[in-house]
């Protein structure tokens, strides 16, 4: 299945990463590369996530505290948002 990460997911994972490299910029490449293996075992095991708390989605943790949520949409797998799971999801809508 192909793997498309949304424009916030997107935005999400350079957060992370600039977070992470002000510190420690080899950190932030190996947690980095570890969301892209994530998101390639999907590709192949789209069902492997558990059951997402918004009804339609899905849930891997590619790195301890990092969820990874995502749908399962016909033939493509969308990655709605990379999150610490510190922060809340889905977000309150005001």
């Amino acid at each position: 299945m192909k793997v498309i990460w949304a424009p916030e997911a997107i935005q999400d994972r350079i957060d992370i990463w600039e977070f992470i490299a002000k510190d420690n910029p080899s950190a932030a490449v190996m947690i980095d590369e570890l969301f892209s293996r994530a998101a390639e075992y999907l590709s192949l095991h789209p069902l492997m996530g558990k059951p997402g708390i918004k009804n339609g989605t899905r849930e891997i943790f590619p790195y301890e505290n990092y969820r990874l949520i995502y749908q399962i949409s016909d033939d493509s797998i969308w990655i709605l948002a990379l999150i610490h799971t510190s922060r809340l999801w889905p977000p309150i809508k005001k």
